[in-house]
């Protein structure tokens, strides 16, 4: 009877659309969007409350109600997994009142919060690719960044090397560091500095993050080998405030504000700024030197050298909502950070005064325009250019150890290499975004990303260092044509087409000749295609089959080719790396009555790698380059269920198998099989997962309040640091399993407006580590105020 309902009320709703209301008369009629991504919302049902009159919006969000007698109506718009609003309208004898309205999100009763993680939008859910996208509202009352809302993705897993701020590595169904990208709203942040970047954005910042394993759409424009992530930050278009204040263990302060104003006309304001600071000073067990007699203790003693801060703000304006564009915002990014350097590749080597530093100026335009000069002709450019600088500092010529002391060494000198550089990577970026919809079955897409690149730096140090001021730049194009057949709801494909081109300038290591001193300049270019399709079918109505494969190149980022001054050195021979991906996905949604939701998601992952780009230390371990190692394959899966219980209760969890191996039979120059092939590639973890369990108790202290208790667990398999043949079974480095476990309770005031947090990480207080040697914090605690109100 109630589908039976919707369905009559949907079919009024389009006659009642289709015709004007009566001259003579009085009716309703407007608009709903969603007030995240302004997108209009379909089968949103509009009820006249105290009556069985009522519409339900069409596919353009539209709605109309019948010709009404003048007086106060109260109208109530609703629909699964959006908060219901509420309307008052006074329609005066033969006037015709327009009501428009954004519903957000409901992050409790959402489908893809309470199921699986999944898209916040059905369009994202149905897409081909094998895409997680994970809603991220219900996290903005903790303290995480955006790296440990990620950690929590199946076949995602996160490496840092220290605490707040420091040094990590992102790793994606075996691929890792630069082979996935990384986009803010689908702009690429290649460019962005170690200003703003995903362990140092608050979670706040985002309301949504897109993993895209594997296969890339080409509307991202990106040279990813392994996969994408996409920070969606939203697209209010209404006036919002959003404050949070958090505090924690060693001596850790979080702040952040979001917030944004549209007037009646379209102008809008838009401001985020956050910061971060933290002493780092947790506890750790290390061999403490004596550095009169050369002998070691081991003890626990803290870090004493770590501190991090970094502040960024993000200002945009001008107008939405007008008939000559959706968006037209200029903006700027100013930012900065400073983090004390502690070890180095290993915590066997202790530093006490060396740190780095830099800064985020970068200008910015965005534009975009649904239905441009022709209907379902759709068009996106941005642009920005970052002037931004980085800079090591290593002056202070000492040897210290665990506890602070320190023997004077030769000066000048540093702690490891006497260093002032400061290098500006001056860096653009140009994106252009064409899509078509010719019809409902076919559409077209065209983008091109242009990323230019230019470094010079200067060295206090050594002033006459002629190499060191000398420019590096890059040029680097990718552009991808698409097409995209929807056959049905349960059925759509998609293939598309890729351009990669790179092109580079350098100068090598100094020549003496007769006539003085030359530097002979390095230059290369590189020229690829790509190609490749996604495909998938509902086999059921709640049963999706999915299907991905992409020839992929990744070309050298700018810090693998130059370094980044700091423990990376450039090698200027890196050749770009590809792969062929193959993605196989099942996803099963089911419910059973209206108080049970189950969902199954697994996936089949092939990798082929040829010319796979990995760090290599150097002989001490002080450093790392990058090199075109070996060839590799992997074959790996990962699957997920959670459950639902009403609005009470969600669990869930995810394990991820990748089976990395060396597929390089041959070493270059040998006729000899090599010793490690088909060896599991070292240092990567290959097996791990995460558990978590959520209750809601709504009501506790007020009837808009509400309480929730989470419960998070990450476990990760031991694995060795080197080629797991190579060495006695006794001798092998490894990095030992690892079990962390959170728990976190929330206090939302007044429908979420006034909120209370505290966290508890590492309840265990286990030692942990991501990568040999380096121990990760221990047990923390963090308690965290916010405050949000927004205008509808």
């Amino acid at each position: 009877m109630n589908k039976f309902r919707t369905s009559l009320l949907g079919i009024l709703s389009v006659i009642y659309i289709s015709l004007p209301l009566s001259a003579n008369g009085q009716g309703i009629k407007g608009k709903v969007i969603s007030c995240d991504d302004s997108q209009p919302l379909a089968g949103v049902t509009v009820q006249i409350e105290g009556t069985s009159t009522g519409a339900v919006t069409d596919g353009d969000g539209r709605y109309a109600l019948p010709t009404l007698k003048p007086k106060r109506y109260t109208l109530a718009f609703s629909c699964m997994g959006m908060k219901s609003e509420t309307r008052t309208v006074n329609l005066a004898a033969g006037k015709r009142e327009i009501v428009d309205v954004c519903l957000e999100e409901d992050a409790v009763t959402l489908n893809e919060v309470l199921i699986t993680g999944k898209s916040a939008t059905r369009k994202i859910n149905e897409l081909a690719y094998n895409v997680v996208a994970v809603e991220v509202k219900q996290l903005h009352n903790t303290t995480m960044d955006l790296s440990h809302a990620l950690d929590r993705v199946s076949g995602v897993r996160i490496r840092e090397s220290g605490g707040v701020g420091s040094g990590f590595n992102f790793s994606l169904n075996g691929f890792t560091g630069r082979q996935v990208k990384f986009f803010i709203d689908g702009i690429p942040m290649e460019n962005f500095g170690s200003s703003f970047q995903i362990n140092n954005i608050p979670i706040n910042l985002a309301e949504r993050i897109e993993v895209y394993k594997g296969v890339v759409p080409i509307s991202f424009g990106a040279d990813a080998l392994g996969g994408a992530v996409n920070i969606v930050t939203g697209n209010r278009q209404n006036s919002y405030l959003d404050a949070s204040y958090s505090f924690g263990s060693f001596n850790t302060h979080k702040s952040c504000v979001n917030t944004g104003y549209t007037s009646a006309n379209g102008f809008t304001v838009q401001l985020n700024l956050f910061q971060n600071y933290s002493d780092n000073n947790y506890p750790v067990n290390v061999d403490v030197a004596d550095l009169s007699t050369g002998l070691y203790e081991n003890r626990r003693v803290k870090r004493f050298h770590d501190n991090y801060r970094n502040e960024t703000l993000i200002a945009n304006v001008g107008v939405t909502g007008r008939k000559y564009a959706d968006k037209l915002l200029v903006g700027i990014t100013l930012g900065q950070n400073k983090a004390d350097i502690q070890t180095a590749a290993r915590m066997d080597r202790v530093f006490g005064a060396r740190f780095r530093r830099g800064n985020i100026i970068m200008p910015s335009v965005r534009y975009s325009k649904k239905d441009l000069f022709a209907k379902g002709l759709d068009v996106n450019i941005t642009g920005n250019y970052n002037l931004g600088f980085e800079q090591t500092v290593d002056t202070v010529a000492r040897h210290y150890n665990w506890v602070g002391e320190y023997n004077e060494k030769p000066s000048p000198g540093g702690e490891l290499s006497r260093t002032l550089y400061k290098y500006n990577n001056h860096n653009g970026l140009l994106t252009g975004n064409i899509a078509y919809k010719i019809n409902d079955r076919h559409s077209v897409m065209l983008n091109d990303v242009l990323n230019v690149f230019d470094r010079t730096g200067f060295d206090a140090t050594d002033p006459d260092n002629r190499e060191m001021q000398l420019p590096r730049k890059t040029v680097k194009n990718v552009a991808g044509l698409g097409y995209r057949f929807d056959y049905s709801d349960r059925w759509n494909t998609s293939v598309f087409v890729k351009y990669f081109a790179q092109s580079t300038s350098s100068f090598t290591t100094v020549y003496y000749t007769s006539e003085g001193t030359i530097y002979p300049e390095l230059k290369s270019r590189y020229d690829k295609f790509g190609y490749g399709l996604a495909s998938t079918y509902f086999l059921l109505s709640d049963l999706q089959f999915k299907f991905s494969y992409e020839k992929s190149f990744r070309l050298p980022e700018n810090e693998e080719l130059f370094g980044d001054a700091n423990t990376l050195l450039g090698n200027t021979e890196l050749r770009p790396e590809s792969s062929d991906n193959v993605n196989v996905g099942l996803n099963f949604t089911t419910t059973a009555g209206r108080n049970h939701g189950l969902i199954f998601d697994g996936n089949l992952i092939v990798r082929n790698a040829v010319d796979y780009i990995r760090p290599q230390q150097n002989t001490n371990g002080t450093h790392q380059v990058m090199t075109n190692q070996r060839d590799v394959i992997n074959i790996g899966y990962n699957g997920e269920v959670r459950y639902s219980y009403k609005r009470l209760l969600t669990a869930g969890v995810n394990l991820t198998y990748q089976n990395l191996r060396n597929n390089t039979r041959y070493e270059e120059g040998s006729t000899r099989e090599s010793t490690v092939y088909r060896d599991r590639i070292p240092n990567m973890p290959y097996f791990f997962g995460n558990g978590d369990v959520n209750l809601f108790f709504p009501g506790v202290g007020g009837r808009d309040n509400n309480l929730s208790i989470g419960y998070n667990l990450l476990f990760v398999y031991e694995y060795y640091l080197r080629w797991p043949s190579q060495g006695a079974s006794g001798s092998k480095y490894t990095i030992p399993a690892q079990l962390s476990q959170d728990v976190n309770i929330t206090y939302a005031i007044k429908k979420g407006r006034y909120n209370l947090s505290a966290e508890c990480r590492n309840i265990t207080d286990t030692n942990l580590y991501d990568n040999f040697s380096l121990q990760k914090p221990g047990r923390s605690f963090s308690l965290k105020f916010r405050y949000f109100i927004s205008s509808k």
